[in-house]
């Protein structure tokens, strides 16, 4: 790696914008790719699979039903200390990191193929069981590459990585469903499940160029089935005797409560608004999606300019005041500039949320147990939000309309901002970090 830095540091990197410079580093550069694969699995369980159901005449009930396959992604803490204390045999001696995503991916391409055989006509049943198969190793997968991307950052690569690896997920995944939909075209939908493993590439690649990442720490000899408890759950223990640490895990179980509520409605707004497929193609998805890919490049500026706290504060502003644009939205009624306000600044401050507050989860953890530690952080952030939005935003919405709910959105999303402020005030962010967020 340092071989590799100094190459671009004396070269051709000299002559990018200063503000680019960070973004073309070896480590970020590897995070970029790392996104591309893990976003990969997801997309095929998630659109792709839709559609595919829904061309073969499945009923909408049964396509809904798969939604289900997802589940696994919210529980992958669960077995994520097994990714940090399992020296696999033979290619573990590759190193730990590299050694499990290997491994890992190829089983992910052997479970795509499984899944792209199946016929959802003849055995409905067997293509359930492929997907719950994908999504439990695409999970695994997603472990280890975070793991990987954490301990291969270095503290001050964290911002601009996680940006690196937020856009590597978003272009891996529109990838491959773009690439699947093209093929299933002309070639049927084994073939395009098939073409798309090529998306376990880049990872692979990562792991040969890169190496096992320097600040990994190796997990120590289980001995016993007692010893093997205590390692299963040394990671949370280890996190909960931080000082405040109850008070950072209650931080981000519920920083992100208005904002997932807002957005997981967001379809049912533009839907009563009387916005069409194609306004909403345009907007929701194309505009969208460059806002979001403006906010992650932006969201990596301010946390190498303006620090951890200071950038992670702001984006959860305005994270927070985005869901009062929907309010806004939902009092003028259809309005194609209201829409591309909403949406543009929404998406805007999501891509600065999902660098800044990734990199704080990052940096949470320790070294010892980043696999672990990573995969709890991150269900804890999604989990409050989702169980909310299912149980209780569709009545919410329909007792009190659109506009109180995203009022009231907005009003949820400001404790996590109050909160973080407070542990800033407090020093209680500094104090609660892990090794992975301090340099050495």
């Amino acid at each position: 790696m340092p071989t590799a830095e100094n190459g671009i540091e004396g070269d051709w990197r000299n002559y990018l914008p200063e503000s680019v410079r960070p973004y073309v580093e070896a480590a970020p550069l590897a995070a970029f790719f790392i996104g591309m694969t893990s976003g990969f699995p997801y997309a095929l369980l998630g659109a792709t699979l839709t559609t595919r159901l829904a061309q073969d005449g499945i009923s909408k009930s049964a396509v809904t039903a798969f939604a289900l396959a997802f589940l696994v992604y919210n529980f992958k803490f669960l077995w994520a200390p097994l990714v940090d204390n399992i020296k696999l045999p033979i290619i573990g001696k590759v190193g730990q990191r590299r050694s499990w995503l290997w491994s890992i991916s190829v089983l992910v391409v052997l479970a795509v193929v499984f899944l792209g055989l199946t016929d959802p006509v003849s055995s409905l049943i067997t293509v359930a069981i492929a997907a719950v198969v994908l999504g439990t190793l695409g999970a695994t997968l997603d472990i280890v590459l975070d793991a990987y991307r954490i301990e291969l950052l270095k503290p001050y690569q964290l911002g601009t990585g996680s940006g690196m690896y937020q856009y590597g997920w978003r272009i891996g995944a529109a990838s491959t469903g773009a690439l699947a939909l093209i093929v299933a075209s002309d070639f049927g939908w084994t073939a395009a499940y098939i073409s798309c493993v090529i998306f376990a590439l880049p990872a692979i690649f990562v792991g040969i160029v890169m190496g096992e990442p320097e600040r990994h720490v190796e997990p120590v000899e289980i001995k016993g089935l007692k010893h093997a408890l205590f390692e299963y759950f040394n990671p949370l223990v280890e996190f909960i005797k931080r000082q405040g640490a109850w008070l950072v895990l209650f931080f981000v179980l519920i920083h992100k409560i208005g904002d997932t509520l807002a957005n997981l409605t967001l379809r049912l707004l533009f839907d009563d608004l009387g916005f069409t497929n194609e306004e909403i193609a345009f907007y929701d998805v194309g505009l969208g999606f460059i806002a979001f890919l403006i906010g992650i490049f932006i969201g990596g500026i301010m946390y190498t300019r303006m620090g951890m706290k200071q950038s992670v504060l702001i984006s959860l502003i305005l994270m927070a005041v985005s869901n009062f644009s929907f309010a806004a939205l939902a009092l003028v009624g259809h309005t194609n500039l209201g829409m591309a306000a909403a949406i543009g600044f929404e998406n805007f401050a999501s891509g600065i949320g999902g660098v800044t507050v990734v990199a704080y989860l990052s940096a949470l953890c320790n070294l010892r147990f980043t696999a672990t530690q990573y995969a709890l952080l991150s269900a804890l952030a999604s989990i409050a939000g989702r169980l909310l939005t299912g149980t209780t935003a569709g009545g919410l919405i329909e007792s009190m309309g659109y506009v109180n709910f995203y009022l009231l959105t907005t009003l949820l999303a400001f404790p996590g901002v109050i909160l973080f402020w407070y542990m800033i005030r407090n020093g209680l962010v500094d104090i609660s970090l892990g090794d992975a967020g301090m340099e050495k």
